[in-house]
């Protein structure tokens, strides 16, 4: 069973940048196929990118295309987040998510339901 640990999240000002990580331990993260989601207070979770276990496929909200951008890292076995430009309403608690991608689906799963692993979380919060 991988354990994913969220980190990078913390107090940025709008139109800045952050980049979270989130690192696996217990089984190589190119097994998965990654998700980030977020939620904010009284929110419902929210799925913000995925990114298929090839990478052939990624996904993003509408709310943060062209402004954040998924990734893996093999030798850090890591998937990021690069957020850019960021606004209040990104504000929330960030989490990575994973599946195991070795169905080899051509499409990014995006409902939280569809991720068996997840991380703790990390907070984001960006003052205006």
């Amino acid at each position: 069973q991988v354990q994913l640990i969220e980190s990078g999240g913390g107090l940025v000002q709008a139109g800045g940048s952050l980049k979270l990580s989130c690192a696996a331990s217990g089984d190589t993260i190119t097994t998965y196929a990654m998700g980030w989601f977020r939620q904010a207070p009284g929110k419902e979770r929210e799925f913000v990118a995925g990114r298929t276990r090839s990478g052939l496929n990624t996904n993003y909200a509408d709310s943060v295309k062209g402004r954040f951008t998924i990734s893996r890292d093999n030798a850090k076995n890591t998937v990021d987040l690069q957020m850019n430009m960021l606004k209040p309403e990104d504000t929330g608690v960030y989490y990575c998510a994973a599946r195991d991608g070795r169905d080899n689906l051509s499409r990014v799963v995006t409902t939280t339901a569809g991720y068996p692993y997840w991380g703790r979380g990390t907070q984001v919060t960006v003052s205006a």
